[in-house]
């Protein structure tokens, strides 16, 4: 598959290993409705190439991500300016659709693992877009802050459904209380990251991680995972995991990624796994229905 090309992003694949990176360094990376497509795009692509077993997102420069772009001012938020027209498509009735919400929801969807490089300031959306990455490692030079209250508004990205179940629900409203910005260190001891790395070693410590992925686990168990724990994360009984359990290990029992998965550990051997997402994942909620926004 060529490699496509974004106006804010930069993309790459290597080895089964995608990395997208926030590409408007002179803007700390700030967000626009353009990122907004191209997040969305770019997650239509890393789903649809099977080459691609870990997407890792990081940032160009010294940001991650410094939030929404507030280069119209006091106008930034207001869904009547000019600005708002490039968000038209996602108008439902008479309301613009959030673009953050927009964003993570794509990700909530993915069919690959995402890994999340922070490398430097992660504030506002810059934040928020990482809770439904799987696994987030920083700088420590990262910094990160729920500042919307210090800016006039509300989380957004549907955060508020996310970040408690990330950190618990009295971090959660601490941070969006207060709109501090706090250190790594903090996102560390308080769980929003897994790791801290010098600057240097951050992004290889992010590949060897998603290298342990592609190189062990069959993709289309791990896409099953990666649903089964999200999905499963706003169900109301643990009959809904036992359901969608069942009949994935009936499917993925009789798969030739099982007998693979058996062989190559028996063998002592690095497994090659012949399934493939894009044909062989199987459809283990039938009764899940989408949920439109209304």
């Amino acid at each position: 598959m060529s490699s496509p090309s974004f106006e804010t992003l930069l993309y790459s694949v290597e080895d089964g290993i995608a990395t997208i990176t926030l590409n408007r360094p002179e803007r700390m990376n700030a967000f626009t409705a353009r990122m907004m497509k191209d997040l969305i795009e770019v997650f239509d692509v890393t789903d649809a190439d099977d080459a691609v077993k870990v997407v890792i997102v990081t940032g160009a420069g010294r940001a991650f991500c410094a939030g929404a772009d507030l280069g119209a001012g006091g106008a930034t938020f207001d869904r009547t300016s000019p600005q708002a027209l490039e968000r038209e498509e996602g108008k439902v009735g008479d309301i613009y659709r959030d673009g953050g919400g927009r964003c993570t929801l794509r990700m909530y969807e993915s069919l690959k693992p995402i890994i999340a490089a922070v490398n430097g300031a992660a504030v506002g959306v810059g934040v928020t877009m990482q809770l439904p990455m799987d696994i987030r490692l920083a700088s420590t030079d990262a910094k990160f802050g729920f500042v919307f209250a210090r800016r006039g508004i509300n989380p957004e990205a549907a955060s508020s459904w996310f970040l408690p179940r990330l950190v618990g629900m009295q971090t959660a409203l601490e941070w969006c209380y207060t709109g501090r910005v706090f250190s790594a260190q903090e996102a560390l001891d308080r769980g929003l990251v897994r790791s801290l790395h010098a600057p240097e070693d951050l992004l290889p410590a992010a590949r060897a991680l998603a290298r342990e992925i592609a190189d062990n686990s069959a993709p289309v168990s791990v896409a099953l995972t990666r649903q089964l724990l999200w999905r499963m994360a706003g169900a109301d009984h643990p009959m809904e995991a036992h359901k969608a359990d069942s009949r994935a290990i009936q499917s993925r029992g009789s798969a030739a990624d099982a007998k693979e998965g058996v062989t190559s550990f028996l063998e002592k051997r690095t497994p090659v796994y012949p399934d493939k997402v894009s044909t062989d994942l199987p459809d283990i909620w039938p009764e899940w229905g989408s949920h439109p926004f209304s």
